[in-house]
């Protein structure tokens, strides 16, 4: 059994393909050579990818030998789902292993938007001592919007509240008897609009998907408070960039902070570089050292697992 590793894996997962008795073809960088990629894809038995590789009906035609693909995290818009199933390829995912990682990274921005001790401690290196500049805010008190209510949410909704924040929630697939509403406290709240117009800080939570493409545009934007943030760690096709662009810098809202963009990486003429209240990181949201060993160890043993013939919780 041989399996193709065609993006970034934490070596811990590696080695728990090895001691399978799994034989392992570990190319970091493959998605980048589409040829090479389809040229080789027939001698393996199994494939792993992150969200670069574009597993489509060409690549999947060529996987003549593919049982099942592994997908180190849970977005699954590079993904076929449709031609998957009609070849009847396994797929497996690492539900949950990044949950944790993706929901600090929700309260650190809050908390760089509202002390930015980063910039503190420039400033003062500086020569300055601004007391006044830096006094900052505080998030207790403040009300926290979450925009779909899954397993990711309810970890931030968690950690907000342990900081005194108010935390309310927009899913029309949650009702008030689900866990994130009976167990954690977050206020379900019927409108969206009626979401954005209460939220201090507003947290994007849903996947990509015809009815959440630009699900945040130039409407949803004007609805928000004029000192919100917005924060988006799910995918970048959520938000018209445009429209978010036009708020940010008419100052129709204080700032956004962007993990994820329609188009990754970057391009280095793009405007949000320019835009100070902009904060963009490079998709870390959810990697973590911690959680990139959850996620290739568990994408791993659910691999082998199909690989063998048992079943697996993790087939979506």
């Amino acid at each position: 059994m041989k399996v193709l590793i065609t993006e970034l894996m934490w070596n811990d997962g590696i080695e728990e393909l090895k001691k399978q008795g799994i034989e392992v073809d570990y190319h970091e960088e493959l998605y980048k050579d589409r040829e090479k990629l389809l040229e080789i894809v027939k001698y393996y038995d199994a494939m792993i990818v992150r969200n670069q590789t574009k597993v489509d009906q060409e690549l999947l035609k060529a996987a003549s030998h593919v049982k099942v693909i592994g997908r180190l995290g849970v977005g699954m818009d590079n993904i076929d789902i449709p031609q998957l199933k009609n070849k009847n390829i396994k797929l497996v995912y690492a539900r949950n292993a990044n949950a944790t990682s993706v929901a600090e990274y929700v309260l650190s921005a809050m908390l760089t938007a509202s002390r930015p001790l980063y910039l503190a401690n420039v400033d003062t290196k500086k020569g300055n001592w601004n007391r006044k500049l830096f006094t900052g805010s505080e998030l207790s008190g403040k009300t926290l919007g979450l925009i779909g209510l899954g397993e990711i949410a309810h970890r931030v909704a968690k950690r907000a509240a342990s900081f005194g924040m108010k935390v309310i929630g927009y899913d029309p697939f949650v009702i008030d008897y689900d866990l994130i509403v009976s167990d954690t406290g977050v206020e379900l709240e019927r409108s969206l609009n009626e979401l954005l117009s209460r939220s201090d800080f507003v947290s994007l939570h849903v996947p990509l998907t015809p009815d959440t493409k630009h699900l945040i545009s130039d409407d949803e934007l004007q609805m928000m408070k004029p000192a919100a943030y917005l924060i988006n760690t799910s995918r970048g096709g959520i938000i018209s960039e445009n429209a978010l662009l036009k708020a940010l810098n008419n100052q129709t809202i204080a700032g956004a902070f962007l993990d994820v963009l329609e188009v990754e990486p970057i391009s280095q003429d793009h405007p949000f570089l320019l835009c100070d209240n902009a904060f963009i990181t490079p998709h870390i949201s959810g990697l973590t050292d911690e959680s990139q060993r959850r996620t290739s160890v568990l994408v791993a043993r659910e691999v082998a697992k199909i690989l063998k013939g048992k079943p697996s919780l993790m087939v979506l």
